[in-house]
């Protein structure tokens, strides 16, 4: 399906992956940015800072009226951190888009009470930090009135590929220097040893599962755990890198008690991700597929000088 798609999320990495997607498969793409970052060629911009809802509001029904555009088939999302994102999304939208697409994370889930493979149900959910915010997030769209706008949500734990650095564990996660200081036969401080098992998902099949649920009222109030194909080790991540790299890896373990002792606010990363994604597969949407060590092969070229 193709149609018109709203990103609310500017040019950054998951935004700025969903952008070429959808105008490779032949949408119409209009991106609320800031205008402090270059877009995807063919896509509309709507200059705008969502903290300044008014305004927000008003640059948005401008665009439309300039498109002459009724309604977005989809509106994605990327960037609700705070309730009173999901509260703008259903006051802006619920008139203005067919379709809501939200991205939370999988954070919202106490660590300390985790499933293996965690479904999307739980009665253990963060009240505060990040994965807390996301999970207010998640209560505004079932509580809200967003009237005939239906809604999903995808819960994507990793997201990795092209755009973005590489990493997903303290103390080298998201580390602009990691690929020079393994090359240089550098030690990577991993917490755990880098045991704790991951399910990244490379951040083009996020957004094809997100065009995914274009023309889907079916999947109104649905929220999806969002994981690649492959569960490993995180030591087992960075080992990939270091074979695409050819080159030996070396690791030093970081104690958990000593490293959560001083950075609390950690605890999400540590501790087991892997993800049920059953209602993925039954529901028929995109279900994430690229191999992680195809992927990472991706991204350490795309980083590569």
């Amino acid at each position: 399906m193709s149609g018109n798609l709203l990103i609310i999320g500017g040019s950054g990495f998951v935004s700025g992956t969903l952008a070429r997607r959808a105008l490779s498969a032949g949408w119409q793409v209009w991106v609320v940015t800031r205008g402090q970052r270059p877009l995807p060629e063919g896509a509309h911009a709507i200059v705008a800072d969502r903290k300044e809802t008014e305004k927000f509001e008003a640059a948005v029904e401008e665009a439309m009226q300039t498109a002459a555009v009724d309604d977005f088939d989809l509106v994605a999302d990327c960037i609700g951190y705070d309730p009173e994102d999901a509260i703008q999304d259903v006051a802006v939208f619920a008139e203005r888009a067919r379709q809501l697409v939200f991205v939370s994370t999988d954070f919202v889930f106490d660590p300390a009470h985790r499933r293996f493979p965690q479904s999307e149900v739980s009665e253990h959910y963060l009240a505060d930090n990040y994965g807390g915010k996301k999970r207010l997030c998640e209560l505004e769209l079932m509580q809200g009135d967003t009237r005939d706008m239906k809604w999903s949500v995808v819960r994507p734990c990793h997201i990795y590929g092209p755009g973005s650095q590489l990493g997903c564990l303290p103390e080298h996660g998201r580390d602009k220097q990691l690929l020079g200081r393994m090359r240089a036969g550098g030690t990577l401080r991993l917490v755990g040893g880098g045991h704790f098992l991951q399910q990244p998902i490379l951040a083009r099949d996020l957004a094809d599962l997100m065009l995914g649920f274009a023309g889907r009222p079916d999947l109104h109030e649905r929220i999806f755990q969002a994981a690649g194909p492959d569960i490993v080790e995180s030591v087992t991540y960075y080992q990939m890198i270091a074979d695409i790299l050819k080159v030996k890896l070396h690791v030093e373990e970081v104690a958990v008690d000593r490293f959560l002792a001083d950075n609390p606010a950690s605890a999400p990363f540590l501790c087991h991700r892997i993800y049920d994604l059953a209602n993925l597969r039954q529901s028929k949407l995109p279900v994430p597929a690229t191999p992680l060590a195809e992927g990472l092969a991706e991204q350490v070229t795309a980083l590569e000088p």
